[in-house]
């Protein structure tokens, strides 16, 4: 009896008797066991969810508050961007006023001449010779140093096309593609010709000419002279390309005088052909004075020739 177990089950019926049998037994407590462990686990585990869920929630509040501080910050760099657009419009109002000012000193020293003064009386271009006016385009800076004649952006101010805000193009930009070759649009020596970083302009030119003019040529992708090279105009000294802060490949060409930045179109603009346009649309050049210095130059190697020939003459008889 020791082995075996009577189950009565009663209901409207009767009662009925069951035996169950000692491995029965065993098998049903085995049953309850894993039951009761299952329970168990199933308990821990989602205890343990349950912490998990916490330390989750946790971390979305820091996330939260993070997000806050982030748009709190936004925020303020918002206003100080605000503020500093704002200054630097007050400070390009100053800087026209200072360059009003500026062209006013220049008139009265001689550099800028009256814009009302007729252009005859700045410089008398029917008197110059052929020779004159062939060594002022090659002395000077003139015509395209590429082949393109597309200009993607002008002279003046402008907003920048990589940094987005308003700023002063000191020169023009020239579609070109890769790889074509520039030329120096005058005689000069190369007074720098690397990488210039500071300025974003890349790989860069600068050419000194006659009478205080100065050429850059920036952008390049390639540099074929080197510092103190001396160069004729037409020869080729770099090649097209998109260095440094550009978003394409282009040319950006800038022509000084007296280290100030003049509009390069009417100087690339003039030729032979059309020899009045620079000295009509540039008025801060004392171009008389320029043209009565390149007469002498011109006819001094005359005299000279002149002085040998009567010298030669007079020691032969």
């Amino acid at each position: 009896m020791r082995d075996r177990c009577i189950i009565t089950i009663s209901d409207y019926r009767g009662s009925r008797h069951f035996s169950l049998s000692g491995l029965l037994r065993r098998l049903i407590g085995g049953a309850l066991t894993v039951l009761a462990l299952v329970m168990l686990g199933s308990f821990l585990f989602i205890q343990m969810l349950s912490g998990k869920v916490s330390d989750l929630n946790d971390q979305i509040g820091r996330l939260s508050a993070q997000q806050e501080q982030i748009r709190y910050e936004k925020n303020m760099l918002l206003e100080e961007k605000a503020s500093l657009i704002t200054s630097v419009a007050h400070k390009s109002q100053g800087l026209d006023v200072l360059g009003e000012e500026l062209n006013h000193i220049e008139a009265l020293i001689g550099l800028k001449p009256s814009p009302d003064k007729p252009i005859h009386e700045r410089i008398d271009t029917a008197s110059q010779t052929a020779l004159e006016k062939r060594v002022m385009l090659d002395s000077i800076p003139s015509g395209y140093p590429v082949d393109s004649r597309v200009i993607t952006s002008g002279f003046g101010r402008r907003v920048h096309p990589v940094h987005g805000h308003e700023s002063f193009h000191g020169g023009v930009d020239l579609r070109s593609p890769r790889g074509a070759p520039v030329r120096a649009s005058a005689d000069g020596v190369v007074e720098w010709a690397a990488m210039h970083r500071e300025s974003g302009l890349g790989k860069m030119i600068i050419l000194v000419h006659n009478f205080g003019f100065t050429t850059t040529y920036a952008h390049l992708d390639e540099i074929t002279v080197e510092v103190g090279e001396f160069v004729q105009k037409g020869d080729v000294i770099g090649h097209v390309g998109s260095t440094g802060v550009s978003t394409a490949p282009h040319l950006h060409y800038e022509v000084r005088y007296l280290k100030r930045r003049l509009n390069p179109k009417p100087f690339m603009d003039w030729s032979m052909e059309d020899y009045d346009i620079v000295f009509e649309k540039e008025d801060r050049i004392q171009w008389q004075s320029l043209a009565k210095a390149v007469r002498r130059n011109v006819e001094m190697p005359q005299r000279l020739w002149s002085q040998e020939k009567l010298t030669w003459s007079a020691t032969s008889r």
